[in-house]
């Protein structure tokens, strides 16, 4: 019998698969995708997920690759400036917060995966497709679909772990009343373009006028990393398609942005001059009563995805990867850890969606409202720099 298996070779699922292996839990990664390619935009890793990849000793390439973003600039679309919120180690924190190209993010934990546990310790082109945790005394019998074959075989684990992301199998099997995601009424359209960092050079700017809003960041490379959101619709179920990786089109969006002028910063070119748009709702899920039961458990995205407003769900997924090798190196029983893993984890995350929810429909403006907002928003979701800097460490027994 194998060690655990983890479903979802993205962020989340590697980042587990790290803590397993340092934690001296044996593991193993499945991925659907037959090539694990750097794919994606930018995203942002706060403090906390920080910190947690710096102990896994990821501190040098991560700063090889990110950017250590100093402050976030809200502004109108004439580039006035309305609020400066300093970030990361500008904020008082002890670790930065690193804007990063997500597929460089993944290519960076599937080296060191693969590094530490062998080459073969994930493997793509196979999907999980069904499980049974029933009167299994010593492990969950694993169904993977090999995609190249057709073929499906069964293995037995000592834990799966559901890091399979917003449509996950593993979720849809413990939760089949789930439903479709829920669409905040925004889409969005995202971006690289190849540009010189304004500013201090690390600053994040946040830009709103009416029912849209530009977020851009350097990642490094000499590129900037570009959102832009439009209000299209009142909140609801999702209808369509949420893949992440769509292809957008420039004549959908610039039209929302093609008079903003921020003097430092050219939006109609940076939208223009990107290679590729990438377009999609911003949709999350309402955060489930239970993740897992017995041998079984989500992460990350599978288990609560969320706008990305706050720029949290990669740094909640890497959370969650440590909280969960603590909880399996601590004892031999399989389903209590879960249980332990899903008690700290579940309500913790649960905040950050609904968070996330009252930062998205705050429509704060004024710098008094958005220094209200940014202070609760950290608040809620267990960001506060000094509980941060003082607490000990996760992976600690």
């Amino acid at each position: 019998m194998m060690g655990v298996l983890i479903a979802g070779g993205g962020i989340g699922g590697l980042a587990t698969a790290l803590s397993l292996h340092a934690a001296g839990v044996g593991t193993a990664v499945v991925e659907s995708a037959r090539e694990i390619r750097p794919l994606g935009v930018g995203i942002n890793l706060l403090p906390h997920a920080v910190r947690e990849l710096i102990e896994l000793g990821l501190g040098d390439e991560l700063a090889a690759i990110g950017v250590a973003t100093a402050e976030n600039v809200y502004c109108d679309r004439f580039g006035r400036r309305i609020f400066t919120e300093p970030r990361g180690l500008a904020q008082g924190y002890r670790w930065p917060q690193y804007s990063v190209h997500r597929g460089e993010l993944q290519r960076l934990l599937l080296a060191a995966v693969r590094e530490r546990l062998g080459a073969d310790a994930v493997r793509t082109g196979a999907r999980v497709v069904g499980f049974d945790d029933s009167g299994q005394r010593d492990g969950v019998r694993v169904r993977v679909l090999d995609r190249a074959t057709g073929a499906v075989e069964e293995t037995a684990a000592r834990a799966l772990i559901g890091a399979d992301g917003l449509h996950s199998a593993v979720r849809a099997a413990l939760h089949p009343q789930d439903g479709p995601p829920l669409w905040s009424g925004i889409r969005m359209w995202r971006g690289t373009t190849p540009a010189e960092p304004f500013l201090t050079g690390r600053s994040m700017v946040i830009v709103h006028d009416g029912d849209a809003e530009l977020v851009a960041y350097p990642i490094g490379g000499g590129r900037v990393n570009w959102v832009c959101q439009v209000r299209m619709s009142e909140p609801g179920p999702l209808t369509g398609d949420a893949a992440w990786n769509r292809a957008g089109r420039l004549a959908d969006v610039l039209p929302y942005f093609e008079d903003w002028r921020l003097g430092w910063l050219d939006v109609p070119a940076l939208l223009t001059g990107g290679a590729e748009i990438l377009e999609y709702p911003m949709v999350d899920r309402e955060p489930l009563p239970w993740w897992g039961s017995g041998r079984v458990t989500l992460l990350g995205d599978a288990a609560h995805p969320m706008y990305p407003v706050g720029a949290n769900g990669a740094s909640q997924a890497v959370v969650d990867a440590r909280v969960l090798a603590r909880e399996l190196a601590r004892t031999d029983d399989v389903p209590t850890a879960l249980s332990r893993y899903e008690t700290e984890r579940r309500e913790a995350t649960a905040a950050v969606v609904r968070a996330n929810r009252a930062m998205n429909r705050a429509g704060a403006r004024t710098p008094e409202e958005l220094a209200r907002v940014t202070d609760t928003y950290r608040d809620t979701t267990g960001g506060d720099v000094r509980t941060l800097n003082a607490r000990d460490s996760l992976s600690r027994p």
